[in-house]
């Protein structure tokens, strides 16, 4: 399994994931990690990634509404080191 992790903290904010809670939590179990809530800026991946430990992260309305484009998010993932699909 895994396990979706959403801040309600975060949530809609676009002031970036609850990387410290996170990290934490990755600490703790042994299973797969989905960030959920406060993404704003391709660099919120990216922390979410690196310093929030998450194994995956989701968003809805940077990608709705074209504030972030999934092809621009996943190259700029995959220069810093990220694993992606492309």
């Amino acid at each position: 399994g895994e396990i979706l992790f959403t801040s309600m903290n975060n949530d809609g904010t676009k002031n970036g994931f609850a990387n410290e809670a996170l990290a934490k939590l990755s600490d703790t179990v042994n299973i797969p990690i989905i960030a959920s809530g406060g993404a704003g800026t391709i660099q919120h991946f990216t922390d979410t990634f690196k310093v929030g430990k998450a194994d995956a992260a989701l968003a809805a309305s940077v990608f709705h509404f074209g504030e972030i484009e999934i092809k621009n998010l996943k190259e700029e993932l995959k220069q810093k080191g990220i694993s992606v699909r492309l």
